[in-house]
């Protein structure tokens, strides 16, 4: 449901259909995260050569969004939902910073 909000609030975005991913200008999109939801990039790493996955997420409501951002500026939502949680100390690998 979360999804299909942002892409009717974004507006002027690819997605001809709900069963295709949410995909806009990376400025526009987080700059959407940031102002709809109270996210802030949270972390992410390189996917591939010409792509990164990001992990946005608000401390505040617990919502949370991955994107995946290619070297031309556009990013698509992979996939967002609530109840964010970060990792219990327990959880994390010895020796790996949290």
């Amino acid at each position: 449901m979360r999804l299909i909000l942002a892409a009717a609030l974004v507006g002027g975005i690819a997605s001809p259909s709900l069963a295709q991913q949410t995909c806009a200008a990376r400025d526009r999109l987080t700059q959407h995260l940031k102002a709809g939801y109270g996210e802030s990039f949270a972390g992410g790493g390189l996917q591939s050569e010409t792509s990164i996955i990001e992990v946005w997420h608000s401390e505040e409501d617990g919502t949370w969004t991955v994107l995946l951002t290619h070297a031309d500026g556009m990013s698509c939502i992979l996939a967002s939902g609530t109840h964010w949680r970060e990792a219990l100390p327990s959880e994390r690998r010895e020796g790996v910073p949290g």
